[in-house]
């Protein structure tokens, strides 16, 4: 009975010992891990957060592209019928929109919801008011009813857009 007390005087205390270091190197472990993982989106996030920028940077620069004002100063040329001035102003949305898809992995789901849809609204708009003129009008009578139909909007589409990715930014930075 002796040496079983003797055996448990020495062993107790020496499994605490052996606890009490495993918990401590366990909690020191975790917290370098932690630390770690830390750095590492920190890290990320200077190399992801200006590849971010600069999506939504194109991507206003596409909105301003797509807007009326401009789209009407680039592609109306002089000579053109309503017919090709409409071809041309919803060829050169698609070409705009296509050229930037990629702009969408880094951008919230809601963000390229948003430009989606400017974009689907600035060809119903021209649509609609192609629609509205006669047969053989011209580029300007075209032109002239595209910009009474966005002079009747509280916001255009584009500028809709271009204030929600502002936000958005905003909150990102």
């Amino acid at each position: 009975m002796e040496t079983l007390k003797d055996i448990l005087l020495i062993t107790i205390p020496a499994l605490l010992v052996l606890i009490t270091a495993w918990l401590m190197i366990r909690n020191l472990l975790k917290n370098d891990q932690e630390k770690r993982r830390e750095e590492l989106v920190l890290q990320n996030s200077r190399t992801v957060t200006p590849i971010k920028l600069q999506a939504y940077e194109r991507i206003v620069l596409l909105l301003e592209r797509i807007s009326l004002e401009s789209l009407l100063v680039r592609v109306s040329a002089h000579g053109m019928n309503a017919t090709q001035l409409h071809s041309a102003l919803l060829t050169t949305i698609r070409s705009e929109f296509e050229h930037n898809l990629s702009q969408q992995i880094y951008m919230s789901p809601q963000a390229w919801e948003v430009v989606r849809n400017a974009r689907s609204n600035m060809i119903r708009i021209i649509n609609s008011s192609f629609e509205k003129l006669p047969e053989k009008a011209s580029s300007m009578e075209l032109s002239k009813h595209l910009l009474e139909a966005v002079m009747e909007m509280d916001k255009e589409p584009t500028r809709a857009a271009i204030d929600y990715l502002k936000g958005e930014i905003g909150r990102m930075i």
